[in-house]
C-alpha cells in the first residue's frame, strides 16, 4: 500500500510542486511525468504500475474527504509513493482552478516506444488502430476507450497526433491510454508502410471508401486507419491503401472520428469474434 497519508498546509509546499496550477503546466509539459484525474483513472493507474508496464505513481494527493472511500484503490501503490491530503481550500489553491473531483496522481510516462518494438510484441492475430494528425484531445482520448472496450491489441500515432497522455485526454478516456499499448513517434506514411511490412491489412475510414466497413475481409491482421478531424485522411494515403467508409444519411460530410472509430472497431471485432 502507499505511504501513510500526510496533511498539506500550505499550497507553496515543495512536496507538491507537481501538482501546481495544472491547467498551466498541460500547456507547458511536465517533463516526462503526466496527472492521472478522478477515482477511475486512479485505479488505472495501479493496475498499470502492478502489470510493469513502464508506468508508474510519483505522488497522490487526494481532498481530504475523499480519502476514506478510496483506501482500497490506494493499496494498489507501492509504500514508497507518498499520499497528500488537504482541505479544499488548499487543494483548489494547489490546483489552481476548483478540482471537485478531489482526486490526482502524479504518474511517470514509460519511456517512448518506437513502433517497430510494439509491432514485435503484438499477437500473431491483431487488431490495431493508427491515428494520422489527431489534434483534438477529447477524440484521442475517446478513441483509446474505443480500443479498449472492443479489444484492440494497440494504437499507433503520427507524430503529428497529440499526446495521449495528456491530462484531458487520459481523463476522456477513463485510463485506457494506461492499459492499451501505443507508440508515437513516425511520420503517417512511414508508420503505416511499417504496419504493412508487419502483415497488417490497411484500411483507411473514409467518406469515400471503396467499401462498407462491414465488407472488410477477414484477415489475421487489420489495422484501422483514422484521419484529423474534419479533413480526414491525406489524399495520399487513400490512394495508397485500400478504404472503407460507414453508412449515413446525406447531409453531413463526416462522422466525429472518435464515433467513427467505435463503429468500425465494432464491426471488426465482432466478425474477428472478440466480442460476445
Amino acid at each position: 500500500m502507499a505511504a501513510d497519508p500526510v496533511r498539506i498546509e500550505d499550497p507553496a509546499d515543495p512536496r507538491i510542486s507537481g501538482f501546481v496550477s495544472i491547467r498551466e503546466r498541460d500547456l507547458t509539459g511536465r517533463d516526462g511525468l503526466f496527472i492521472a484525474e478522478g477515482t477511475v483513472v486512479l485505479r488505472m493507474l495501479g493496475q498499470a504500475a502492478a502489470r510493469a508496464n513502464g508506468f508508474a505513481a510519483e505522488a497522490i494527493l487526494l481532498l481530504e474527504n475523499r480519502l476514506a472511500g478510496i483506501a482500497d484503490l490506494l493499496e494498489a501503490f507501492p509504500p514508497g509513493v507518498p499520499v497528500y491530503v488537504a482541505s479544499a481550500a488548499v487543494f483548489d489553491a494547489i490546483a489552481g482552478f476548483n478540482m471537485h473531483r478531489g482526486v490526482l496522481a502524479l504518474g511517470r510516462k514509460p519511456a517512448a516506444e518506437a513502433e517497430a518494438g510494439l509491432l514485435g510484441r503484438l499477437p500473431e492475430t491483431s487488431l490495431v488502430l493508427a491515428g494520422c494528425g489527431l489534434s483534438n484531445h477529447d477524440n484521442v482520448g475517446s478513441i483509446f476507450r474505443n480500443a479498449a472496450a472492443f479489444g484492440a491489441d494497440a494504437v499507433f500515432l503520427d507524430e503529428t497526433s497529440c499526446d495521449p497522455l495528456y491530462r484531458k485526454a487520459i481523463r476522456v478516456s477513463v485510463g485506457s491510454v494506461l492499459a492499451v499499448p501505443f507508440a508515437r513517434r513516425l511520420p503517417a506514411q512511414a508508420m503505416l508502410h511499417g504496419l504493412a511490412d508487419a502483415g497488417f491489412d490497411i484500411w483507411g475510414l473514409s467518406p469515400r471508401g471503396e467499401v462498407l466497413v462491414s465488407a472488410i475481409p477477414a484477415a489475421r491482421r487489420i489495422a484501422l486507419v483514422l484521419g484529423t478531424e474534419g479533413e480526414g485522411l491525406p489524399q495520399g494515403i487513400l490512394a495508397s491503401f485500400r478504404t472503407a467508409r460507414i453508412p449515413q444519411r446525406p447531409g453531413l460530410d463526416s462522422l466525429n472520428v472518435a464515433t467513427a472509430s467505435g463503429i468500425a472497431l465494432y464491426e471488426i471485432a465482432s466478425a474477428m469474434g472478440r466480442i460476445g
